[in-house]
């Protein structure tokens, strides 16, 4: 059909720190604390910052728009800054340098999108520190340790959540936090399949 349009569903602002919220650190090491968000309409001078235990803030930093990459208004010294956001991810985590035992608890990502009226979202991370590292039944370590592993960890992360992104796409049903994305214009040809989909949601009783 001429002029046909799909539409898929898509969640506004979502932030995730991947398939788990749990981290477990070596005393001493440094950890990377995962983080990426998402948003169908894009942003402006997006606000994102990192929490300790809810109140003590590590990291606050600001991104223009999708062109630039974030700048540091403010961070503890032992945090550092290991996202971008001009490449395909949206990818704010930080590193935490020289992990001690008082640095176990909860890690908050929260990000604050202005272009969306000012729409806010975030997610935690749960840090264990630990003397040493152990190992799970089917030998895959629970601990990754230093930015070499974490960097192979966030190469994960982003897979996992394309993967969740896609799913959301699909079976996103919450009316609250939905827009909606214009995926094709005018091209018959590719979107013949769809179209007949389309049409074959309410067949003819005849």
């Amino acid at each position: 059909l001429p002029g046909l349009h799909i539409f898929a569903i898509a969640v506004a602002l979502e932030v995730s720190v991947g398939k788990t919220n749990t981290v477990t650190a070596l005393n001493n090491s440094n950890v990377l604390l995962p983080c990426v968000f998402t948003t169908c309409t894009g942003f402006q001078d997006l606000v994102f910052t990192w929490y300790f235990n809810s109140t003590e803030l590590i990291y606050h930093g600001k991104i223009k728009n999708k062109a630039t990459e974030p700048t540091r208004i403010w961070h503890n010294p032992r945090v550092e800054f290991v996202g971008s956001t001009t490449k395909k991810d949206n990818n704010i985590s930080i590193v935490l340098n020289s992990v001690e035992f008082s640095d176990a608890g909860k890690y908050t990502c929260h990000v604050k999108n202005p272009k969306e009226k000012n729409a806010q979202h975030n997610a935690t991370i749960f840090l264990t520190v630990v003397h040493k590292m152990e190992k799970t039944d089917n030998t895959v370590t629970l601990i990754i340790v230093g930015v070499v592993g974490g960097l192979i960890g966030l190469l994960i992360l982003f897979m996992l959540t394309k993967r969740v992104v896609l799913f959301i796409i699909k079976k996103t049903q919450d009316g609250k936090k939905e827009c909606l994305v214009s995926s094709s214009g005018n091209d018959n040809t590719e979107n013949g399949l769809a179209g007949s989909k389309a049409e074959q949601k309410a067949p003819p009783k005849a």
